[in-house]
């Protein structure tokens, strides 16, 4: 198993490793709801996705402020299907005002990212870009290694107690 620097290391640059990040809300009755969306990432680990106002998610994340999101390795690649490494939060979720300052800075971000798309879903009304602050965190790279994201400080992860856990 890696040390804790390679670890730290490997958790900062996961986000960079994946363009979409699967989608986790639920509606005004409790109902579950699973998705994904592309995004972009601040420095500061907030992640913003640009979603149609027509997708079911769009509506929850609207309703209740709330997401979990997940980014995974993929499939194809993992060497271990049962330990796939993974990073998810759980977030806070708000709107940008459409056209303002941080709306369009992101959305060049996204164009920068993803190209003419974006130009498409600048020009559709129903178009409209989501914040995703992280309120916590878990990265898992393996069997028996999974940390904590430090709340206080989201590019840092929580070193793992050495010994005997208890329950």
């Amino acid at each position: 198993m890696a040390n804790f620097a390679e670890i730290l290391k490997t958790y900062q640059g996961f986000p960079e490793q994946h363009q979409s990040l699967m989608l986790s809300t639920v509606d005004a009755q409790g109902n579950p709801h699973a998705s994904y969306a592309p995004f972009v990432k601040e420095e500061n680990y907030s992640f913003y996705i640009f979603v149609s106002g027509l997708s079911p998610h769009t509506a929850h994340l609207k309703q209740t402020g709330k997401a979990s999101i997940l980014l995974i390795d993929d499939e194809a690649t993992t060497q271990q299907i049962f330990a796939r490494p993974r990073l998810s939060y759980r977030c806070r979720v708000t709107g940008l005002d459409r056209g303002g300052a941080t709306w369009q800075q992101i959305a060049d971000r996204f164009q920068t990212r993803f190209g003419e798309i974006i130009d498409m879903f600048r020009q559709l009304d129903d178009f409209q870009i989501m914040q995703l602050t992280p309120l916590s965190g878990r990265f898992v790279v393996g069997f028996g290694a999974a940390y904590q994201v430090n709340p206080e400080d989201f590019s840092q992860l929580i070193p793992k107690a050495m010994g005997p856990q208890k329950p």
